[in-house]
């Protein structure tokens, strides 16, 4: 073929657009008919020199394909750094809540840790106290009594003077 016939395909190289792009381009533009600059060999269509010439008006009188490439190349990076700083904002504040929330659960373990201790503490006291009232013991006068021990669970405490039984003799506390 002439060095001055082009493919669709290499048109559309030389202007950094699709096939599709060129043939859309001459579908919607109905004023000029590209037939009569085109030739056709099999599958393959040629373009010649004036036909390139006219799709490449259509291509320049908007904003060339390859600038508008660019720019959107140059937009989506401004889109991906936007949205990475908004990505390093969120995961900052995730961080930061984290740390709020851990330094809270320390606080809540070392509360609990103290109560725990408190709780020990009191349940030694109770023990100490069970063990001496144990060993509390009544003795016996002249009479001849038997020692009673203080084995019996406390009366409560809503129970009246009057229901409960009057010692008849003294006790004697003691270990």
């Amino acid at each position: 073929m002439s060095e001055n016939l082009k493919t669709i395909r290499e048109i559309a190289d030389e202007l950094g657009v699709s096939k599709q792009a060129i043939w859309q381009k001459i579908k919607r533009d109905t004023s000029i008919d590209l037939r009569q600059f085109t030739s056709t060999k099999g599958n393959t269509v040629y373009v010649d020199v004036d036909g390139q010439k006219a799709i490449k008006s259509m291509f320049s009188s908007n904003s060339s394909t390859r600038d508008r490439q660019q720019k959107d190349d140059v937009d989506d990076n401004k889109k991906d750094d936007v949205y990475e700083r908004d990505e390093v904002k969120f995961l900052r504040n995730l961080v930061s809540e984290i740390q709020s929330e851990k330094k809270e659960l320390h606080k809540l373990l070392d509360q609990q840790q103290r109560l725990a201790l408190q709780d020990k503490q009191l349940l030694e006291e109770y023990k100490a106290e069970i063990k001496d009232l144990k060993s509390l013991t009544m003795t016996p006068h002249d009479d001849g009594e038997k020692e009673v021990t203080s084995d019996k669970q406390p009366e409560p405490e809503n129970s009246t003077p009057e229901s409960q039984p009057k010692p008849k003799k003294w006790w004697r506390f003691g270990k």
